[in-house]
C-alpha cells in the first residue's frame, strides 16, 4: 500500500548529499563544474530558431495519453527534478533538485530543492509541488508515469525543501534516476479534475522559455523567460541561446521538404537517403546558404529488421530462419535502393559499446554463459560472426548454395521450383505483412531472392489500424519492426525478449521467444552496479539473440544527416546522445 507522510526526519539514513547521480559507477563531471564539454559556454544570446515537425498537435500537455502534443514542452517549459548529462550513458545532474541522497542498495532517494527554484509565475517550487507531481502523474499520467512512479512505496517531506521517497520493495536501481526525470508541475495552478483533458492553455513551469503563441494544429512560439531562475547554473551554461523558438506543423512530407528548401525554418533531420544525395541541390545550397551535415554519435543504432514469428510452425527452425535471413540481398538493395550510404545492421545495440558485434565475449560473459549451453553460437562467442554478404547482382550462386544446405539439413528439398518439406510435401510458403510504400518495396525485393530458393511469399499491404491490431496480437508470419535501444537498457528489456511476454498480447516481444537464458542475462544487466559488469551483461544478451536467428536484420543511416541554414550555429563538440538543438544558437552576424 502506498502511504504518504509529511514528519519532518522519517526514517533518517546517513547518505551524503550528491550532485549527480550515474545508473553505473560515478558521474563524469565534479561537483565545481563549471559548463558540459558538448556546449559552447560563451555562445551568443539572441534571435530566434524555427523548427519544422511533421505532422500535427491538439494539446500542450505531453503527460498524459489523450491528444498529441509538443516536444518542446518537456525541458523547454517543463523541468525535470535533474537534467541528463548528454555524453553518458544515463547520468543526471542537480537542476530544480539541487543534491540528492541515496544508499548503496538504492532504497531510497532524497530530493534536496534548490531554494531559487520558481515557476513562470513566480511562486516557488516547494516539496509539495515535487509530491503533487508525483501523486497526479502516477494516477493520472501516461502509462510509463503510472507504471513506474507505483513502485514507490512511501514519499516523505523531511524538510522545507527536501522529499524523499522510499523504494524499499521495488528491487529497481533504475527507479531513482527515473524519479529524477520527473516533470515538476505547479500544485497551485492546476486544476486535478482536468488535467487528462487535452488543452491549448499555456502551461507553467520552472524552465527557460514560456508559451507566447498558439496557432492550434499549425504552430507554437515559446519565449525566454526573462527571470529564469535556473540561467546561471552550470548545467545550464551554453545552453537555451536564443530568445525565441518556433514550432511550425506542416502536415505533409513534400511541403515539409519544400518549407525548408525555402528557408521557412532553420533545420532539418533528414533519413532519406535518395533525398540527402540529390534533393538537397539548391541554388541556397550551392551558395552556401544551407550546409549538409553529418553528427556522429554513440547510441545504439536500433534494430531494424522484419521478424520472425517464430509461434508459427514455419518458423519453429532455427536452421530454416538462418536460411531465410541469408538469402536477404542487402548489398543489392543498398546499391540500387539507397545509393548505398545504408549500413547493414549486425546487433541489437549496433554502433555502440553495448554491441557484441567483432567483440569476443569477456571472462564474465563465458561464465554466465556456461549454464546455457548452444545458447551462443561460436563465432558469435568469438566475436567473429558478421551478417553474410553477397556480390550484390541480385544472383549470388554461393549465398543461395549455402542457404539451401541449411534447408536440407532442415528438412526441406527442392522440388523443380519449389521448396518442400522432405516428410510431408508441404512447400515452404509465407506471409510478409506491411503498411507502408517503403516496407512493401523492401519486401518484394526479398521475395524476389527467396523464389530463387523455391519459397513463395505472399505480400500483404494493410492500412496503419490493421497492421497495429494483428501486430499486437500476434497475428502474422513476418513483419517489419525496428526497436530503438539506449545507453542504459533495462526493465523494458524483459518487455521486448522476455518469456513470459511472449504470451501476452501487446508486448514488444514480436519473434515469441522464450529463452532462460535472455531471461538470465536481463536479470544480470538489471543487477549491474558497475559500468563493465553491465556492458557484459547486455553484450550476453545480445550474443544469445543474435544467434536466435529471430530477424532478418535490415540496414541503418551510419550518422545522424542535419541540413541547417548557417544563420543557426552549434558547437565544435558532439555528445555522446548526438547533436543537442538546446545548445545550437543564431548567428547575428548571419544574412
Amino acid at each position: 500500500m502506498i502511504a504518504f507522510g509529511s514528519a519532518i526526519g522519517c526514517q533518517a539514513a546517513n547518505a551524503e548529499p550528491q550532485h549527480a547521480i550515474a545508473m553505473h559507477g560515478a558521474p563524469a563531471m565534479p561537483r565545481d563544474f563549471s559548463a558540459m564539454p558538448y556546449v559552447n559556454p560563451d555562445a551568443p544570446k539572441g534571435g530566434r530558431i524555427v523548427h519544422g515537425v511533421l505532422g500535427t498537435f491538439d494539446s500542450l500537455n505531453p503527460m498524459i495519453v489523450k491528444g498529441l502534443s509538443i516536444p518542446q514542452i518537456r525541458g523547454y517549459v517543463i523541468e525535470g527534478l535533474m537534467a541528463r548529462g548528454y555524453n553518458e550513458p544515463f547520468t543526471l545532474y542537480g537542476l530544480v533538485a539541487e543534491t540528492i541522497e541515496t544508499d548503496d542498495k538504492r532504497s531510497f532517494i532524497t530530493f534536496n530543492l534548490n531554494p531559487k527554484a520558481r515557476f513562470s509565475d513566480g511562486h516557488p517550487v516547494t516539496p509539495d509541488d515535487v509530491v503533487f507531481s508525483w501523486q497526479l502523474l502516477r494516477d493520472k499520467g501516461r502509462p510509463n508515469y503510472r507504471t513506474y512512479y507505483s513502485k514507490v512505496s512511501r514519499v516523505d517531506i523531511t524538510g522545507p525543501h527536501s522529499v524523499r521517497f522510499d523504494l524499499s520493495g521495488s528491487e529497481d536501481r533504475e527507479l531513482p534516476l527515473i524519479l529524477g526525470l520527473m516533470p515538476v508541475l505547479p500544485k497551485h495552478a492546476i486544476d486535478v479534475d482536468r488535467f487528462e483533458d487535452t488543452t491549448f492553455t499555456p502551461p507553467i513551469g520552472s524552465g527557460p522559455y514560456i508559451v507566447k503563441t498558439v496557432d492550434p494544429g499549425r504552430s507554437v512560439t515559446l519565449v525566454r523567460n526573462p527571470d529564469y531562475w535556473g540561467a546561471k547554473l552550470p548545467i545550464n551554461r551554453g545552453l537555451w541561446n536564443v530568445d525565441e523558438i518556433k514550432a511550425d506543423f506542416y502536415r505533409d512530407d513534400n511541403s515539409y521538404f519544400e518549407a525548408f528548401k525555402k528557408g521557412l525554418y532553420d533545420m532539418r533531420a533528414e533519413t532519406d537517403p535518395t533525398r540527402w544525395q540529390t534533393g538537397y541541390d539548391t541554388p541556397a545550397y550551392r551558395a552556401g546558404r544551407y550546409v549538409k551535415e553529418a553528427f556522429h554519435d554513440g547510441l545504439p543504432k536500433g534494430m531494424n529488421a522484419l521478424v520472425f514469428n517464430t509461434r508459427r510452425p514455419v518458423f519453429a527452425d532455427i536452421r530454416v530462419r538462418e536460411a531465410i535471413a541469408m538469402l536477404f540481398d542487402f548489398e543489392w538493395i543498398n546499391k540500387n535502393f539507397f545509393f548505398n550510404l545504408q549500413k547493414r545492421t549486425g546487433s541489437y545495440f549496433e554502433g555502440s559499446e553495448l554491441s557484441s558485434l567483432g567483440r569476443p565475449a569477456d571472462e564474465r560473459e563465458r561464465d554466465w554463459l556456461k549454464s546455457y549451453p548452444g545458447a551462443v553460437r561460436d563465432d558469435v562467442l568469438e566475436g567473429r560472426y558478421m551478417p553474410p554478404k553477397t556480390n550484390g547482382s541480385g544472383r549470388d550462386r554461393e549465398v543461395l548454395k549455402n542457404a539451401l544446405t541449411l534447408f536440407e539439413e532442415a528438412g526441406y528439398e527442392l522440388d523443380g521450383t519449389v521448396l518442400r518439406k522432405r516428410d510431408t510435401g508441404q512447400a515452404l510458403t509465407f506471409e510478409i505483412l506491411v503498411t507502408s510504400r517503403d516496407h512493401e518495396r523492401l519486401a518484394l525485393a526479398f521475395a524476389r531472392d527467396l523464389k530463387r530458393a523455391g519459397i513463395t511469399v505472399q505480400i500483404r499491404t494493410v492500412d496503419a489500424v490493421q497492421f497495429d491490431r494483428r501486430r499486437l496480437t500476434y497475428d502474422f508470419d513476418m513483419i517489419p519492426y525496428r526497436w530503438d535501444e539506449s545507453l542504459s537498457p533495462g526493465n523494458e528489456q524483459s518487455f521486448y525478449w522476455g518469456s513470459a511476454a511472449a504470451d501476452i498480447d501487446g508486448t514488444r516481444n514480436y519473434m515469441g521467444v522464450k529463452s532462460p537464458a535472455i531471461d538470465a542475462m536481463i536479470a544480470h544487466l538489471l543487477q549491474a552496479r558497475e559500468r563493465d559488469h553491465f556492458v557484459s551483461a547486455v553484450r550476453a544478451l545480445d550474443r544469445i539473440l543474435i544467434s536466435g536467428f529471430y530477424v532478418v536484420p535490415l540496414f541503418h543511416l551510419p550518422d545522424q544527416w542535419v541540413a541547417r541554414w548557417t544563420r543557426i550555429e552549434h558547437p565544435k563538440t558532439t555528445p555522446l546522445f548526438g547533436y543537442l538543438p538546446e545548445a545550437w544558437w543564431h548567428n547575428p552576424g548571419a544574412r
